[in-house]
């Protein structure tokens, strides 16, 4: 069965999509922890991040750093923290997430946004790349 990712890459959900290429896929969360909290995924479906092959490993880790400019530009913030958990969902993924405080990097409190106010913050960091 797909993951869920899985089923964003192949368009049968939507996603606020915020970078592509064949391999690569960024996209908002729409549980954050904090505005912009961005999800960096393989296309290809693999469960954990360390089962990746290097290569792919790498280009997913180098894709990540081309959109943490971007993301801190639209969205004003300290740093961008860089987070791999990878138990909620069984396809590889990296939590780009702008930060003001660690408070910023807890998991157990999500925002909830609208779809409007998640398109916005889409589109402000895809103008910035």
């Amino acid at each position: 069965m797909a993951s869920l990712f899985s089923k964003i890459v192949a368009g049968e959900i939507p996603a606020h999509k915020i970078a592509e290429t064949d391999q690569y896929l960024a996209f908002l969360d729409v549980f954050p922890v904090a505005p912009g909290h961005t999800l960096v995924i393989p296309k290809q479906e693999i469960d954990y991040l360390f089962d990746m092959d290097e290569a792919l490993y790498t280009g997913l880790m180098q894709f990540a750093r081309q959109l943490a400019p971007a993301l801190q530009r639209a969205v004003p913030c300290q740093r961008i923290g860089v987070s791999v958990i990878g138990l909620e969902v069984p396809h590889a993924h990296v939590h780009l997430i702008p930060l003001n405080s660690m408070a910023d990097m807890d998991f157990s409190k999500k925002l909830k946004l609208s779809a409007d106010e998640l398109a916005d913050t889409a589109a402000r960091i895809r103008a910035e790349l």
